[in-house]
């Protein structure tokens, strides 16, 4: 692997000094992929007006084609991250107005791109403000075929517009999570459950969470990339826990975790989560490893993943 600036004309940032991550990263095989750190770009969709897509102005690698808003990540940088800013220098997306469904990573070994598909909360216009574009498109699903793609893109597409139908859902047992670690809980079961709230939250705003929904297994066979998910989270609480729902109640409208107090049973709540989530179509993963409640899940149409899954994917 090499690394190579820009040469004169090529991609650098449009507000002052060139970062360090814009380079060429040279494969041994002689191919040029952009961004010393990898790269990133965004897939917004809005259910009205479809995907929006980047015309590549002529000079610009694979110039001409359509692909996402985008670019070199930063040294440090997440791949969400990356892509929100990039999407915000190239196109104008505003601040909150998506919210991130799943990552899918490229990764070469010595390059990866990350593509992270966002739902678009609230509809905004995108907004050329560099010199890379040529037009910022929606463009319907059935359309994108039509395009003249990069071709990257073109080879992922298929892949990712696939992955669009799947709608996973997290519904987490946090009883049963606190209790399999013998970390003292006991002395402090409310304190407990507030700690692995903020984890939880920390990895949706982060890196989320690598697991394969029922709905994905068939795309997998397809594909290279490693996915991860932003899914929709319920946190059920109880006994002395539930003293955090109330305390936490207005937050569910700013993320994509919420907060349940079980007002009986745990495992009656938890069920009840699920079932709700099926019926609206989820892809429904509840974490437990409470085999009698694992069975009534799987038996109300969603999967069941244990305990320390949770724990490994927020790095314990």
């Amino acid at each position: 692997m090499t690394i190579l600036p820009p040469a004169p004309g090529e991609p650098r940032r449009p507000d002052g000094p060139r970062d360090s991550g814009d380079a060429w990263v040279i494969a041994p095989t002689g191919e040029r992929y952009w961004g010393r750190y990898g790269a990133a770009g965004l897939l917004a969709v809005d259910p009205e007006r479809g995907v929006l897509l980047q015309h590549r102005v002529s000079w610009s690698h694979f110039g001409g084609t359509w692909a996402l808003p985008g670019g070199a990540r930063h040294e440090g940088e997440s791949a969400l991250d990356g892509a929100l800013r990039e999407s915000q220098e190239e196109a104008g997306v505003p601040d909150g107005a998506v919210v991130p469904r799943l990552e899918s990573v490229l990764d070469l070994g010595y390059w990866s791109y990350a593509t992270v598909v966002a739902d678009v909360r609230t509809p905004f216009d995108p907004v050329i403000s560099d010199p890379e574009s040529v037009a910022l498109e929606w463009v319907p699903l059935d359309a994108v075929d039509a395009l003249p793609l990069h071709p990257g893109f073109a080879a992922s597409w298929p892949s990712l517009r696939a992955l669009l139908e799947v709608r996973p859902a997290l519904v987490i047992d946090a009883a049963n999570v606190v209790g399999s670690v013998p970390d003292g809980w006991w002395n402090d079961s409310a304190g407990a459950a507030e700690r692995l709230y903020g984890r939880i939250l920390g990895a949706l705003d982060d890196r989320g969470f690598g697991f394969v929904p029922e709905a994905a297994q068939p795309v997998w066979g397809g594909t290279d990339a490693h996915v991860r998910w932003y899914p929709e989270t319920v946190l059920v609480v109880e006994g002395q826990a539930r003293a955090i729902a109330e305390e936490r109640a207005d937050a569910a409208d700013e993320t994509s975790l919420r907060i349940v107090a079980a007002s009986g049973s745990g495992d009656d709540a938890i069920v009840r989560e699920a079932r709700a989530l099926v019926e609206r179509e989820r892809d429904v993963v509840v974490v437990t490893s409470d085999r009698e409640l694992a069975a009534r899940v799987v038996d109300a149409g969603a999967q069941a993943l244990p305990a320390g899954w949770l724990l490994a994917q927020l790095g314990d």
